[in-house]
């Protein structure tokens, strides 16, 4: 009887509260987002961002910065990308008491604050109004009295206790009115949706799974929301089922194709990670057909290219989306450290090519059909107005009246004179700019431009490294640049007028080219007439953070001998006046110092001669003397490098490899941290770093304890930029060389993958004895490779193969791939590798 007036208490709860004809968007029969004023498809693409709550808004609070400005900043950014799309799941904890009733705080007024200005920019929100977290990350939590706090993630989604404090919640967060607005979140039109919890993690019984949805649902609607309503899928996928049986519109999905924190910068070609997203639930239970689907987090975890955005929203919409959320947009003020999420790091100032990637990203959501596919990699990085190039780390948008770019690129614009919006990192045929950071341009009419230009990003360290607030991973620079413009109503005697600049004023040219500080320019063609009077406009920019020499320099592991090495390096703070030099000493003792000329306004290039470099190794250190001071790198010190008393020697080492000699891919003893690993069983097997009999050697030792027929364990290790200065000393007579042993009986193989995701493998012919297996290029065959590391949520691809017979082209390879297989159920059984050398 119970059951029975629960049900109808849902069917009534639901029949009061039919779609409104204020709701902007409905979910119709077939799982398709609508909007309601002319039934057309639904998109939206966007951020979530944190500053309200938890570390977010504690760090700024800690660095003193008012967090309304704050937010004044990021939103205004998030808006000149172009997004339209804003989630963030609400830390309940903070503002939430035992019993589930809402507390009015600082909180939950901020995040008013920054609904009311996202609102201002039409960015529409989706709500996560339950979070189930601490608040603490990355620090210790702050101990609250929040509902998630007494009964944590798992017995929240079982206790009846926890039921009824998260129903009094939703039915007092969905009511409570935004100050700022006037409007109950239930009848604020810009709040479109809602999904009602974060990553919840299912157990026991379905049934109660599905009662659970469904009273947490019937909750929100006894507000009188009768807006789409989402629940999470993808979490816990065992549960699928019962979550479909329950009455809500949509489900969430997450994807992280490079899985999350590496603790390092992950390097290689991941598109074929974002080739295709599974949804395996299609095909499984015939309701999800009818629901729709969102996206509320994505991002490539611990990786700084600018492909991935693009190619995972061309992907989202083969995949049928209509709302996707990258996770997290880093707070301007904080994004310096990179310390709210060490794994993510997004933000327009810091990242500007990943920033100018997600505003294509953005174009392609909003462009692209659903349901429709582009292929398989590589296949699939040419599609409508858009081009993605691993290569030359490169995505593009280039429309008849939009042209976008995250780096320097030939690619000519469509149609040149009827270009309107242009926005890139670098130079292009239309803008050649010497500058780091982002600029955006936008025809107001004929003959008059709009310029905005950020300051220089310098980066210094790896952003993806242990995070601190005590370091800048980024450094940036208002430096004054060379900006030459191609557009057909701005050529000659144009005039530029600076609507807003910061630390330093600009140089004002009055031609195609000019020299300018980060700011806003109004851009006026020599026809035209200037019939307003200039004023100021909001440009939001980190303030200057160089005031003495700031270098970067990433020396190459090795190179062949006797040929010419160039060093090169991005310094920031120099002027004309400055000495750049590069002191070089070589192991046969010789020595020379040699000066570094300037390539563009940032970058510098020394060369060191090919009789230099002998076989042995190359030792070397820069040199800036500017106003009177000597500045040292490695080692970032000033002062006189040859005085009696300077004890610091630092340098940068080449080892320079002697003719005929083999080149290491992978060394345990040196690499062993950096794998990536394939591990279906972490409590039963063991991945460790082992002494081995030669002096200060190791091996990685891959075991499995427990061991059923056909397990797999693996792991890849990418070596692209270590063997750059040798690998086109080698053909395809070569021979890899591998030192391994195994223990049981299992069945390896080695891959070779190269840069277009083309996996080439031969088997190992393994013992229990040491030895170096000499495996001739000829033996291997193209074959799949794992994708790598995993892609999160684990029901996606494991497998990647491309299309085609494509031959080895060694100098393309970049990773190795070793796995094995237990052949049957056994005692434990393992694989040793001490290092993998190529030889020729």
């Amino acid at each position: 009887m119970k059951t029975l007036l629960f049900i109808l208490m849902l069917l009534s709860v639901h029949s009061l509260n039919a779609q409104k004809k204020s709701d902007p968007v409905f979910v119709d029969k077939h799982g398709v987002i609508r909007w309601t004023k002319d039934k057309s498809e639904a998109q939206f693409f966007g951020v979530n961002y944190t500053v309200p709550f938890a570390y977010g808004y504690r760090s700024h609070k800690a660095l003193g910065i008012d967090l309304e400005k704050a937010i004044d900043a990021d939103v205004h950014h998030m808006a000149r990308l172009g997004l339209d799309a804003f989630r963030v799941h609400v830390w309940d904890v903070e503002i939430s008491d035992s019993l589930g009733n809402l507390l009015e705080n600082e909180h939950l007024r901020l995040f008013d604050y920054l609904l009311n200005k996202l609102k201002q920019k039409n960015i529409k929100i989706l709500i996560t109004p339950i979070a189930f977290w601490g608040n603490g990350y990355p620090e210790p939590d702050v101990k609250t009295n929040g509902f998630s706090s007494v009964y944590g993630k798992g017995p929240s989604v079982i206790k009846e206790e926890a039921f009824k404090a998260q129903e009094n919640y939703l039915r007092q967060f969905f009511t409570h009115v935004n100050p700022y607005t006037k409007l109950a979140y239930k009848d604020d039109p810009d709040v479109i949706a809602t999904e009602i919890n974060n990553e919840p993690h299912h157990s026991g019984p379905k049934e109660r799974t599905t009662e659970y949805v469904n009273r947490m649902a019937a909750a929100v609607r006894s507000t009188g929301w009768t807006k789409p309503v989402f629940y999470n899928i993808s979490e816990s996928p065992a549960y699928a089922d019962a979550v479909v049986k329950a009455n809500v519109d949509g489900h969430s999905f997450q994807w992280y194709p490079t899985n999350l924190v590496a603790n390092h910068e992950r390097k290689g070609n991941f598109l074929p990670h974002v080739d295709a997203y599974r949804t395996p639930f299609a095909d499984t239970i015939a309701a999800f057909k009818s629901r729709a689907k969102m996206v509320y987090e994505f991002d490539a975890g611990d990786v700084m290219q600018p492909i991935m955005y693009p190619a995972m929203a061309r992907t989202y919409r083969t995949a049928g989306f209509q709302w996707a959320t990258q996770f997290a947009y880093d707070p301007l003020y904080t994004a310096y450290g990179n310390t709210e999420y060490q794994t993510h790091y997004l933000n327009l100032a810091y990242t500007p090519a990943k920033a100018i990637s997600l505003l294509i990203a953005s174009k392609i959501f909003h462009q692209l059909p659903r349901n429709k596919s582009y292929g398989t990699f590589p296949a699939d990085t040419l599609f409508g107005d858009f081009r993605l190039s691993y290569r030359q780390q490169l995505s593009e948008m280039n429309s008849e009246n939009e042209f976008y770019y995250t780096g320097s690129t030939s690619t000519v614009p469509k149609n040149q004179s009827k270009l309107e919006h242009i926005a890139g990192v670098g130079s292009s045929p239309v803008v050649q700019y010497d500058g780091t950071g982002a600029y955006f341009l936008d025809k107001i009419s004929d003959g008059i431009w709009w310029l905005e230009l950020m300051p220089d990003a310098i980066a210094t360290l790896d952003p993806f490294e242990k995070a601190s607030p005590k370091k800048e991973v980024v450094k940036i620079h208002w430096g004054a640049h060379k900006m030459k413009l191609r557009l057909p109503d701005i050529l000659t005697g144009a005039r530029i007028i600076p609507m807003y600049y910061g630390d330093s004023l600009p140089v004002i040219g009055f031609d195609s080219t000019f020299i300018a500080s980060p700011g806003i320019y109004m851009l006026i063609g020599k026809s035209k007439r200037a019939d307003f009077e200039p004023r100021p406009e909001p440009f939001y920019a980190p303030k200057n953070q160089v005031f003495e020499p700031v270098l970067v320099h990433h020396e190459q592991a090795e190179v062949a001998a006797f040929r010419q090495l160039n060093v090169e390096a991005i310094i920031a703070g120099v002027d004309t006046s400055s000495r750049i030099s590069v002191e070089v000493r070589n192991s046969s003792n010789q020595w020379k110092t040699i000066p570094m000329q300037l390539i563009s306004s940032l970058s510098y290039r020394a060369v060191i001669p090919a009789a230099m470099v002998m076989p042995g190794v190359i030792n070397y250190r820069i040199m800036v003397r500017s106003k009177n001071e000597t500045y040292i790198s490695p080692g970032g010190f000033k002062g006189n490098p040859y005085a009696w008393d300077e004890y610091r020697n630092e340098s940068w080492q080449t080892f320079v490899a002697a003719a005929g000699s083999p080149v290491e891919l992978f060394s345990a003893t040196n690499d062993r941290n950096r794998l990536m690993l394939y591990n279906t069983d972490w409590r039963n097997n063991r991945v460790e770093g082992i002494a081995t009999g030669e002096p200060g050697k190791l091996a990685v030792k891959t075991s499995m304890n427990k061991p059923v027929a056909g397990q797999m364990m693996g792991w890849q290790f990418y070596f692209g930029e270590r063997i750059s200065g040798r690998i086109d000393s080698f053909d395809a007579s070569a021979k890899l060389i591998i030192k391994a042993r195994s223990s049981g009986d299992v069945t390896a193989k080695v891959s070779l993958i190269d840069i277009d995701g083309n996996a080439y493998s031969t088997s190992l012919p393994l013992s229990a004895d040491w030895q170096d297996l000499e495996l001739p290029l000829s033996l291997f065959q193209k074959d799949s490779c794992l994708l790598l590391p995993r892609p999160y949520p684990g029901f996606q691809n494991l497998w990647f193969n491309t299309a085609g017979n494509k031959r080895m082209h060694l100098p393309d390879m970049e990773k190795i791939e070793v796995r094995f297989i237990a052949n049957k159920p056994s005692d434990p059984v393992s694989l040793e590798i001490q290092h993998v050398w190529l030889k020729k």
